[in-house]
């Protein structure tokens, strides 16, 4: 069973943001990164298909119905569409006030209809509770094996999986600690990552002859604060990559229930933020020069989690460096959930109907391939206040949308966050990388300005 081509059944959407609250308050728009998996919506296009959406406040019409175009039925799609809102925006994360709605949770019980799955976001002891009490069966790893998600996990299964590394140490939670690592690694500098954190926000640099001198990813971070969130969560020390250039491919993998994995995609991530180490979008395929590297390590990273028992979709990062005999791809980190690059992919393939090739690397429609470009960041002070429904009309007009005869164009997302915060985010699907980009770059211009 895959989410992105399920055949019948009901997939039931739960987009929690179960995640560290500190970090996720730093993300512009946050609450409407629930919209990320509205994507999913695309799986109506199979008749045998229901879909249960929820979400902590009602999804803009003008969204729903975005989404819809691009079925060939919308009006048959929306009858197997449940959409149900807590109407509760503030509430975080989601299924923690879930849990407490037995109203909602009997609207979900009704809703479902046969076989179901249950699609989180994240999943956490909240989503497993609400898994049981629902009956229903999660698409996901079980909480008992999310150490493997962790930065720490992350060494443990690169290592038994035998993929590169940098240097470092895991289970890091005294300051005591940290000193050592960082005089027993080489380097001038070391990274050192919190186990839970995510979109590369909880990464602090140190510099080994000034320990004053620490670059956080997260903007007002203080040492003092960082050491408490270690000494609670744990973390990874390693050392920094110097080498330039330095590229930051990853991976989209996931295990069927029936223990199948499979590498879905690779990528190359584009970064920002303080450090350069924010999550910012992806391009698909990963460049030519060590896409196969990364794929290999990705296929025995996965091959590891499956004996352990893995179920679901999730992400392996990877720093890729120019070495004596072509391309080295080392292992960064591993996320146990869906991540960032997840929307992009499903996006691309439930619109073209392209399937990944693990022998090239690429997703082929048919002979053609197809590229594409995302960003979650296209912000800008002219969008706020409008809402979706004016966006995506002033999209169409500029030739921005989606040509369902070429299979190009792009797919929008995080429309949600227009009205308030001036933001949305894009995948520009073409026939080559030149026309991903071109495409991409001409969105963002003319939606988002210079």
């Amino acid at each position: 069973m895959s989410i992105f081509e399920p055949s019948e059944g009901t997939l039931v959407v739960v987009p929690s943001l179960s995640l560290p609250q500190d970090e996720l308050r730093r993300i512009t728009g946050a609450r409407s990164y629930e919209e990320r998996l509205l994507f999913l919506l695309l799986t109506l296009r199979e008749p045998g298909v229901k879909v249960v959406y929820l979400s902590s406040a009602p999804v803009d019409p003008d969204i729903i119905d975005y989404y819809f175009a691009f079925l060939p039925d919308p009006d048959d799609a929306a009858k197997r569409l449940t959409l149900i809102s807590l109407d509760d925006p503030w509430s975080q994360p989601l299924t923690r006030t879930l849990l407490d709605r037995p109203d909602v949770i009997e609207q979900l019980r009704a809703a479902i209809d046969g076989d179901a799955w249950l699609v989180p976001f994240v999943l956490s002891e909240l989503e497993e509770e609400l898994a049981s009490l629902l009956n229903v069966p999660l698409y996901g790893p079980a909480t008992s094996l999310s150490y493997y998600g962790s930065k720490s996990g992350a060494r443990e299964v690169g290592h038994e999986a035998g993929v590169p590394m940098a240097r470092g140490f895991g289970d890091i939670r005294s300051e005591l600690q940290i000193e050592e690592a960082v005089e027993a690694l080489p380097g001038e500098r070391v990274i050192v990552k919190l186990n839970d954190a995510y979109s590369g926000l909880g990464n602090a640099i140190v510099t080994k002859a000034d320990r004053s001198l620490v670059n956080f990813s997260a903007a007002g971070e203080t040492w003092a604060d960082y050491l408490r969130k270690i000494r609670e969560r744990g973390a990874v020390v390693e050392e920094f990559i110097e080498h330039r250039p330095l590229y930051y491919p990853s991976a989209l993998a996931q295990i069927t229930p029936g223990g199948q994995a499979q590498v879905l995609a690779t990528h190359d991530q584009v970064l920002g933020g303080l450090n350069g180490h924010v999550y910012q979008g992806c391009t698909f395929p990963a460049a030519p020069e060590y896409r196969a590297e990364v794929g290999e390590s990705a296929a025995r990273i996965a091959g590891v989690l499956a004996e352990r028992g893995v179920v679901g979709l999730f992400g392996m990062d990877f720093f890729a460096l120019k070495a004596d005999a072509g391309y080295a791809a080392l292992l960064c980190e591993i996320n146990l959930r869906i991540g960032g690059t997840t929307h992009p992919f499903g996006a691309a393939v439930l619109t073209t109907g392209a399937r990944y090739d693990p022998a090239t690397g690429q997703l082929m429609s048919g002979d053609q391939p197809k590229f594409y470009t995302a960003t979650d960041n296209c912000a800008s002070g002219c969008l706020r206040g409008r809402t979706p429904g004016e966006v995506m009309r002033t999209a169409d007009r500029l030739g921005l949308g989606f040509d369902a005869e070429r299979r190009t164009g792009n797919v929008f997302h995080l429309l949600g966050a227009i009205p308030e915060h001036g933001k949305l985010g894009f995948t520009s699907i073409g026939d080559s990388r030149e026309e991903a980009d071109e495409l991409h770059a001409l969105t963002r211009r003319l939606l988002c300005g210079p």
